[in-house]
């Protein structure tokens, strides 16, 4: 009887297939996980015993896709495996991962394997198994439609096909698409993902082979990956200087076009590097008519081989998300060329870093399309977007060098790499999506190039580096949330609140000036006598290292004493709300204001300028002698008695004995400062440039 039932199932792998089984219609997962269940015995059903009845049910389905037995599969895992890896508290989940690996990679070299939802239930009821991959761990589960899936088992499993999701990313991708489930996904909107991707790759593959724009680039092997402007209701303006024209916009994967609309055809493209070291700038930017700014709809974009700056005006009725998605993917070409030549990336491994650019584009356009209840953030979904903005990002971009050149060194010294430890790199993937990319992708499709950013049982430093950053940015995050709270409207309640936190420091200075001004004789006497002490011993640095440590330990007692409750909110007593015209007045009297000490900062500085140039010799003759008296000051008196004199003769001069005196001089020195006139000034008026147009 068993060597019956062996013989039969060798016929069904022999009448399968690999190929043959994705492409199958029936025998849903589902039947399949029923049917291993009904199985008579654990022989017959080839059952693994560490493995709870889905992560086998997903397992057997790994070993059709591969065309071996899944006893096979369990020895190969068995001899290539390490030991930490065998460890039985995860020797479930690691092989798992293993039997996944490589069936995905298997999988993913078959042309159209996106198309196929056989393809897309495998995928989805690996992460399903990932959750619960042993028996310990078995719960009342079962691979049906309603099954969902958490972000771990997404972010361990999706990586693993690099046009689904990266390390990187792959937190945000399931965010947004869980953002209207509870943070759970289910099957449904997984396919509508993969689906979205789908048409996302045919696009690319329609735009570059109908686009007439790279025939005469066509040695870069670029890539045309989104067009705009040629509809007519959305047009792209160019604005160049005081030009404007419409036109369409291409960007591929090495530059940004554009082509100005005659009547009845474009003109001659023209060219944006982003693939070259020209100093680019890349930016939001405002637009409106005869220069005015009113408009946030338009990227602006700058070079070293640009005379002036050139400005992309993307208009849309409402918003600027067409303007952000663009200035997020064309950055995102640019910052992939920048990270390539600061780390020196080149051959596969440069194609490798380029395709990881595209498709994050890619998955941006997919979820572009799919409705969520948060809005679609670009940068968050482009890998090298994010970790422009992530902190520590640089640290991730590092990291992910040093892997991608160990993976060349690895490539000339013929090293055997890609087995079923490591998921799947972006490069393998390319000619299996359909299109071959740049100049180095003529390798023999079984050749598995690994970057490793998804290794079996173990964290790769990408993983540790990403994960710690994240960490890293909720803080951050957390931070400018309570920042964008404590924001509040109106010049006069802005005050409001400036005044309230300024509030000890105005009472520390109050207390200051009243023992300068000696208000309270006993106790400015006091103060004087002490801080002198200090001066003449030279502890003035062990006071403020004192008063340092006092702050230091204030702290410390507070959040002891806090017990963790809530912070006590700032309270501030709102003034009585002004209307428009009071705020005009408001702001015009600040300007006034300011104004007024701008004239004043202005004569002090041209009366300094008429005594230095000796434009008026009585005063500059007085000055002279002054500066000259107070460098013999500093060059004859050490340091700590010159301190010493100046603090008794500032802090003294309002003392009762020497008010009088005091009150005398600065008289004097009001009128001699008053007896000095400004310099004169002469004021021209700028010529226009008649030129200009």
């Amino acid at each position: 009887m068993a060597s019956v039932n062996k013989t039969k199932n060798i016929i069904d792998f022999v009448r399968d297939g690999s190929i043959k089984w994705l492409n199958k219609a029936h025998d849903s997962s589902h039947e399949e996980f029923q049917e291993m269940k009904r199985s008579p015995s654990a022989q017959e059903k080839n059952w693994i015993y560490e493995l709870s009845s889905v992560a086998n049910a997903v397992v057997r389905r790994c070993s059709k896709v591969l065309d071996v037995y899944v006893d096979e599969l369990h020895e190969n895992f068995e001899a290539e495996a390490s030991d930490v890896i065998k460890t039985p508290a995860r020797y479930a989940r690691n092989f798992l991962e293993y039997s996944c690996f490589r069936a995905l990679a298997h999988t993913t070299q078959v042309s159209g394997y996106m198309e196929d939802k056989r393809f897309r239930r495998l995928a989805f009821d690996m992460m399903i198994a990932w959750e619960v991959p042993d028996v310990a761990s078995q719960p009342s589960v079962d691979i049906d439609e309603d099954a969902t899936v958490g972000i771990e088992a997404f972010a361990r499993i999706a990586p693993a096909v690099p046009i689904i999701a990266n390390v990187i990313i792959s937190s945000y991708i399931f965010e947004f698409l869980t953002a209207s489930t509870g943070g759970r996904l289910p099957f449904s909107t997984f396919e509508k993902y993969l689906i979205g991707l789908e048409r996302a790759i045919k696009k690319l593959k329609s735009h570059s082979e109908s686009s007439l724009l790279l025939t005469q680039r066509s040695g870069r092997g670029e890539r045309v990956l989104e067009v705009d402007g040629t509809v007519t209701t959305q047009p792209v303006l160019q604005h160049l200087g005081t030009s404007t024209w419409p036109g369409r916009l291409t960007l591929t994967d090495h530059a940004l076009y554009f082509e100005a609309l005659r009547v009845v055809s474009y003109d001659k493209p023209t060219l944006y590097e982003l693939a070259d070291d020209l100093k680019q700038v890349v930016k939001a930017e405002l637009t409106g008519p005869w220069g005015s700014r009113l408009f946030d709809k338009a990227v602006l974009y700058k070079s070293s081989s640009l005379s002036e700056p050139v400005i992309m005006e993307l208009p849309e009725l409402k918003g600027h998300a067409r303007r952000d998605y663009w200035l997020a993917i064309v950055r995102e070409i640019l910052y992939a060329h920048r990270f390539i030549r600061k780390y020196q990336i080149t051959g596969v491994e440069r194609d490798e870093a380029l395709l990881k650019a595209i498709f994050g584009i890619l998955r941006i356009q997919a979820l572009s399309n799919m409705s969520s209840i948060i809005p679609l953030c670009y940068e968050a979904g482009l890998m090298y977007n994010a970790c422009d903005q992530l902190p520590g990002g640089d640290r991730i971009l590092e990291t992910l060098a040093t892997m991608l050149t160990s993976k060349e060194n690895e490539r000339k010294n013929n090293t055997k790499f890609g087995d079923g430890m490591h998921s799947l790199s972006a490069t393998t993937m390319a000619s299996s999506l359909g299109f071959v990319f740049g100049t180095n992708s003529n390798m023999p499709k079984q050749s598995l190039l690994s970057v490793g950013e998804i290794t079996v049982g173990e964290m790769t430093p990408l993983e540790k580096s990403v994960k710690e950053s994240r960490s890293t940015y909720k803080m951050v995050a957390d931070a400018q949330a309570t920042v964008d709270g404590a924001k509040v409207e109106g010049l006069d309640t802005n005050l409001a609140v400036l005044k309230e936190l300024l509030a000890p420091l105005i009472n520390l200075g109050n207390h200051l000036l009243a023992l300068l001004y000696w208000e309270e004789p006993t106790k400015s006497l006091v103060f004087c006598l002490i801080f002198t002490f200090i001066i003449y011993c030279g502890w003035l640095a062990y006071v403020f290292a004192f008063l340092l440590i006092c702050f230091a330990i204030s702290m410390m007692l507070a959040r002891y004493f806090s017990g963790g409750k809530p912070v006590n909110e700032l309270k501030v007593t709102v003034p009585p709300p002004m209307n428009k015209m009071e705020q005009l007045l408001a702001v015009q009297n600040a300007i006034s204001q300011a104004e007024e000490l701008v004239q004043e900062g202005n004569v002090v500085l041209l009366k300094v300028h008429g005594l230095l140039l000796s434009i008026f010799p009585q005063a500059s003759n007085r000055f002279a002698a002054a500066l000259v008296g107070l460098a013999l000051f500093i060059t004859i008196i050490p340091f700590r008695y010159m301190l010493l004199l100046t603090f008794v003769e500032e802090f003294t001069k309002y003392s009762p004995m020497r008010r009088e005196q005091t009150e005398r001089w600065m008289r004097r020195l009001r009128e001699w400062w008053f007896s000095i006139p400004a310099a004169p000034v002469v004021l021209e008026k700028a010529q226009e440039d008649k030129k200009k147009k």
